[in-house]
């Protein structure tokens, strides 16, 4: 019947000279909340809150969204806007046939002009009278004087188990309201404005409770007529790459882009948590390019050392020396942490912390702002950390725990990758536009050959996700609590760049990370060729440091080859 209502009112203005909005405005539509209901500024859980409602009372419908289940409610006197309420929480006393259709924002104070307030009064015969404006619960209900206090980062949900969604999570340190509890199950109900009814469900023993629960109201139904969540929004966010012209997403790339988000979503990476992940993903072909959880700073593991790759083209001109270019191969092959110390050593003229300095400032002078290295790598856990001070970033810092010498983004790795990439295949980007030109195209194949090489060219994460003889130029890195990968990929139907970090407190399981960023790989190789689909990831082979041997592998003679032209 939606469909027809902007005729109706359409032939009934015409009919007698009337504005619509008067129509809209004069109906006796009324909403009650069910229990009680936050009103919202815009049709969406997220949207700001204005305030609540609660049972008793019923005010104006002035608006509704012809989008989604939303209802706009007014002032009882002057029918100006106070907030959207979500449909399934409230009652409705009329024909909501006499309501516009409109998406307009509620701004606090502000009446929109196109629902500009009029002077007639509410209906004196109706049967629940309308309340005055002071009655409206814009502000927080009063403490039921039991609370209970996070001690451990905790999930709130939607109802009283762990199979209702999760709407939320507390942190240590955060104290909420109980307003109930439950008598079938060991959970309470808790005061949860972000929650569309605005409440919501904690097991008992996650909090540190300090009141009596007897004296609250108990509950003890067994199902819940809870309104449909909506779902977690989408965070994609569109690239501009250095050095490339700025494209729009299509259609079809943007889909690829909610479902690597979705996949990331499904494993557990959820970005409201401690559990949490970025990504990175570029058509190098045609420049589309989207990143999401750019704005947090990761450990930068081994995937740093495609920076002290880059940096050391930066500096020295090829061809390399035999002893640097072994380093090279262990450092990127073989991922030794004391060969990346002996390259900082070379840039920093002997001391690897100068030289680790030498790479933040060529990121930098990149402008990658949100990632850098301050120290050498420690070759055992028990080594004491070098006494530099780490810089301030752009980015959240603490809550993926990176290391403190040692940090990257997403993004900023993306980016690097993208101007080794046009260097190299496009024979342009930043890499080539320094005020003094330190690369070459033969320079910049180099690195990519030699990061092809990785883990001696066995399937590992993200190259686990293509056909075998897909050439990977990539990079892995994994600490205790943080998984990553970062690489190009060159496939018959263009090639892309692909940057993962996954981020879980204390102890990230290989089972979760690494099919997840092949399955990630996989997805962007098949929808660059649909018509030769990897069906399954490849089987994941770690060669053991001891066994990764370099020193007779092709690479070195083309590393340092001095007639090599890429």
């Amino acid at each position: 019947m939606r469909s027809k209502v902007p005729m109706f009112l359409l032939w009934l203005s015409l009919s007698l000279f009337l504005p619509i909005l008067v129509v809209a405005q004069s109906n006796d539509v009324t909403a009650e909340a069910i229990n009680q209901a936050n009103l919202r500024a815009a049709t969406d859980v997220n949207a700001e809150l204005l305030g609540q409602i609660t049972v008793g009372t019923r005010y104006p419908v002035i608006g509704q969204s012809q989008f989604f289940p939303w209802l706009l409610l007014g002032d009882p006197v002057t029918r100006s806007p106070l907030g959207w309420v979500f449909r399934d929480l409230v009652t409705v006393n009329g024909n909501l046939s006499l309501v516009i259709f409109t998406e307009q924002t509620v701004v606090p104070g502000q009446v929109p002009p196109t629902l500009a307030p009029t002077s007639t009064p509410a209906p004196a015969d109706a049967p629940n009278p309308l309340p005055t404006p002071t009655e409206l619960a814009v502000t927080p209900a009063p403490s039921t004087g039991v609370t209970g206090l996070v001690t451990a980062e905790i999930n709130i949900r939607y109802g009283p188990g762990v199979d209702y969604p999760r709407i939320g999570v507390g942190r240590a340190g955060d104290v909420f309201d109980i307003v109930s509890r439950h008598t079938q199950f060991p959970w309470v109900q808790i005061r949860y404005p972000s929650a569309p009814n605005g409440v919501g469900w904690v097991a008992t023993d996650l909090l540190t409770i300090d009141g009596n629960l007897l004296n609250l109201p108990s509950i003890s139904q067994l199902t819940f007529d809870l309104p449909t969540l909506t779902p977690t929004a989408s965070v994609i966010q569109q690239v501009n790459v250095a050095g490339a012209t700025s494209v729009p997403l299509s259609p079809a790339f943007a889909a690829l882009g909610d479902k690597l988000w979705g996949m990331m979503l499904q494993a557990g990476f959820q970005p409201e948590t401690s559990t949490l992940g970025g990504l990175f993903l570029m058509n190098l072909t045609t420049g589309e390019a989207i990143t999401f959880g750019n704005d947090v700073a990761f450990s930068g593991m081994s995937l740093s050392k495609i920076a002290i790759l880059a940096a050391l083209y930066d500096k020295f001109d090829a061809p390399l020396s035999l002893d640097a270019a072994i380093e090279v191969a262990n450092m990127m092959i073989c991922s030794e942490n004391s060969a990346s110390n002996a390259l900082l050593a070379r840039l920093g003229d002997g001391d690897m912390v100068q030289g680790a300095a030498y790479v933040t400032d060529f990121l930098r002078r990149l402008g990658l702002q949100n990632m850098y290295l301050v120290a050498p790598y420690r070759i055992t856990e028990q080594a004491t950390p070098a006494p530099v001070t780490a810089p301030t970033t752009q980015v959240d810092q603490s809550r993926a725990q990176p290391d403190y010498s040692n940090q990257l983004t997403v993004d900023d790795m993306g980016q690097l990758l993208a101007g080794m990439y046009q260097c190299a295949v496009q024979n342009t980007g930043p890499l080539l536009n320094f005020s003094e030109p330190r690369f070459t195209t033969g320079e910049c194949r180099q690195m990519l050959d030699v990061m092809s090489i990785n883990n001696l060219s066995q399937p590992l994460m993200m190259s686990a996700g293509v056909p075998d003889g897909t050439r990977v130029a990539h990079k892995h890195g994994y600490i205790n609590d943080t998984h990553g990968n970062a690489g190009i990929v060159f496939t018959p139907g263009g090639d892309y760049a692909l940057v993962t970090a996954l981020h879980a407190p204390t102890w990230l399981d290989f089972q979760i990370s690494f099919p997840l960023i092949m399955d990630m790989s996989r997805e962007t190789f098949n929808y660059l060729n649909p018509a030769t689909p990897q069906e399954t990831n490849r089987d994941v082979f770690i060669v053991p440091v001891e066994e990764c041997q370099v020193a007779t592998n092709p690479i070195i003679d083309e590393l340092t080859s001095i007639n090599f032209a890429g």
